[in-house]
């Protein structure tokens, strides 16, 4: 199988991770693409024709997209039970937000990379920042029982969503206010397949 994948793409980590989690290291090759939204770069866009990463090819042909798609086919792929029955839809929905968190994260990025400065939108980041706000504040108040179960694909994409806004947005402090989501984190991320990923300038 072949990944495309650049280590510094948050969604590209949450596929990392679950590739070490489950001792499949040797069974992928890693394939470096990187671009931007106006300037796809090396991305593979033969693959994915919405020149995003990260991309799958499958050992039995074909390419999947996106984080999720992958995670779940490598899960079920392994048999390693990430995605357990018994709570699936709560760790689908754990993702779905962890994901959530990352889009609003990197369209911040985005907006100081990409755009000019003098038509830079302070309201539209601000706006982004709203919403990861909001999240952290409810995985503080309502998610944390399941955040201390044992590990599944939602708590390790929420691991990679809080990981890069140390890495982005460290200035925006998201510990503060969230003690047991920030106890939680300092925890997960000993982790080996979450030590390996952390993302680097």
């Amino acid at each position: 199988m072949k990944l495309y994948h650049s280590p510094t793409t948050p969604f590209g980590r949450k596929v990392m991770a679950l590739i070490l989690e489950i001792g499949f290291g040797d069974r992928v090759e890693i394939m470096p693409a990187s671009g931007t939204p106006l300037a796809p770069g090396s991305m593979p866009v033969d693959l994915n024709p919405l020149g995003k990463i990260p991309a799958l090819v499958r050992q039995e042909g074909g390419t999947i997209y996106d984080s999720r798609v992958i995670c779940r086919y490598l899960d079920d792929l392994a048999g390693t039970n990430l995605y357990p029955k018994a709570n699936l839809w709560e760790v689908l929905t754990l993702e779905a937000t962890a994901d959530g968190i990352l889009e609003a994260a990197l369209l911040m990025v985005y907006e100081d990379r990409l755009r000019p400065e003098d038509k830079r939108f302070p309201d539209w980041v601000e706006g982004q920042w709203s919403k990861i706000a909001r999240t952290l504040d409810m995985l503080e108040q309502s998610w944390m029982a399941h955040l201390n179960g044992p590990v599944d694909m939602g708590q390790i994409a929420l691991g990679c969503a809080l990981g890069y806004l140390d890495f982005r947005h460290d200035a925006r402090s998201w510990r503060v206010g969230h003690p047991k989501l920030a106890a939680w984190e300092a925890d997960i991320v000993k982790r080996p397949a979450m030590q390996v990923t952390i993302p680097r300038a």
